[in-house]
């Protein structure tokens, strides 16, 4: 196999595994997981998440944490009995089931003012389960987020891996 074949094959294994990967979402974008009036709902149902996807949350460990709630302790604050704990200040966190996914910032006040989220995870069809709390979706065509930087350099990691299997197969 020629050069040129090898280059191609690269590109179109790099591309289907990039989109299989899923996408990498910074929680907050620029104003990160915080209390500084983010809408976090909002932000939210702007995105479609899939399984395999990648939830980061960056702040400061000395203010914020995230912790992984049910529905009920989701809408009254409730911080007792967490379905998971995260505390480093940058955390990733990769959706692997369907349904929703609420997460909130324990420390006092926080949650109350805001600093909650729910991702629903998408499985094709439309959200619609009995006990989400109520809220419309629009749809939304973004699959994936390129602007994150390590979006980007997983990409080119990815190709570049590619590229040697593709050069050293052949």
């Amino acid at each position: 196999m020629d050069l040129a074949k090898k280059v191609l094959t690269s590109i179109v294994i790099a591309t289907l595994l990039r989109t299989s990967l899923g996408a990498i979402y910074s929680v907050g974008d620029a104003a990160g997981w915080t209390t500084m009036g983010f809408d976090y709902e909002k932000w939210a149902l702007t995105k479609t998440f899939h399984i395999g996807d990648i939830l980061e949350f960056h702040y400061n460990k000395e203010f914020h944490d995230v912790m992984q709630v049910s529905l009920k302790e989701f809408k009254l604050c409730n911080v007792t009995s967490e379905i998971a704990s995260y505390h480093s200040g940058f955390d990733s966190i990769t959706l692997d089931t369907t349904g929703h996914h609420y997460y909130i910032c324990s420390f006092p006040g926080h949650c109350k003012a805001g600093q909650k989220v729910d991702f629903f995870v998408a499985d094709g069809g439309s959200p619609s389960p009995s006990d989400a709390p109520s809220r419309s979706r629009s749809p939304s065509i973004i699959a994936h987020d390129y602007s994150s930087p390590l979006s980007l350099s997983c990409s080119i990691v990815v190709l570049g891996l590619c590229s040697l299997i593709a050069v050293f197969a052949y």
